[in-house]
């Protein structure tokens, strides 16, 4: 089983880490990180990169694909190139997934419309004009397609398609190996839990304002 990875400039990296170190544990499974050049990527940091080893032409019907989200995304929502790459795939993939404003890639290739859809919390909204229902559940699966919300939760999705795929109980191997125990040190972790002044004040700073 291949998963193809896809790569971008200005990703963020736990968005594409997090399904690598759970989903790519998939037994027997190629897992290979894609972008339109080979070569280092580097992520919204600028201080940290990953290695693209294909191009998305060399990787043309994965079984899987795994979509970043992060500050480049808005960039790429009008990239021919990775859009119809993402079409071509997507007819052919027995998964399609997205980790935080990936899924705005994937409702920008119109693989969204009518389908139920998470993302990054600030960004959820801008699913329903490409005519995805916005939900802001963690984990969402939706015929052969799971969205995951906001960076951290990559982990999730890996997990949960990784049980669909291989078993609960490879799923819970790979959990207790990489030990994804969370016990975060505060509650904050979503915009019904942060102190109001926190939300507003990324709301306020979001590059995600509807007109």
């Amino acid at each position: 089983m291949q998963i193809a990875i896809v790569l971008y400039d200005r990703f963020t990296a736990l968005d594409a880490v997090g399904p690598y170190e759970t989903l790519g544990r998939l037994p027997d499974a190629d897992t290979v990180f894609v972008a339109e050049r080979t070569g280092p990527v580097r992520t919204d940091t600028g201080r940290l990169a990953i290695t693209a080893d294909r191009t998305l032409a060399e990787v043309p019907g994965p079984d899987i694909v795994v979509v970043p989200g992060g500050p480049g995304q808005t960039q790429q929502m009008e990239n021919r190139a990775l859009l119809d790459w993402l079409r071509a795939a997507d007819a052919t993939s027995t998964w399609t997934t997205s980790v935080c404003t990936g899924s705005l890639l994937l409702a920008a290739a119109g693989l969204l419309k009518g389908r139920r859809a998470t993302s990054h919390w600030l960004a959820l909204d801008h699913l329903r004009p490409f005519g995805a229902e916005p939900t802001g559940e963690r984990v969402v699966v939706d015929g052969k397609y799971v969205t995951a919300a906001g960076v951290s939760s990559g982990i999730d999705m890996g997990l949960t398609l990784l049980g669909t795929i291989a078993g609960d109980e490879h799923a819970q191997a790979v959990q207790l190996l990489t030990e994804y125990d969370p016990q975060p040190p505060y509650d904050a972790g979503s915009p019904q839990k942060a102190p109001a002044h926190l939300v507003e004040e990324f709301r306020a700073k979001s590059r995600f304002v509807l007109s």
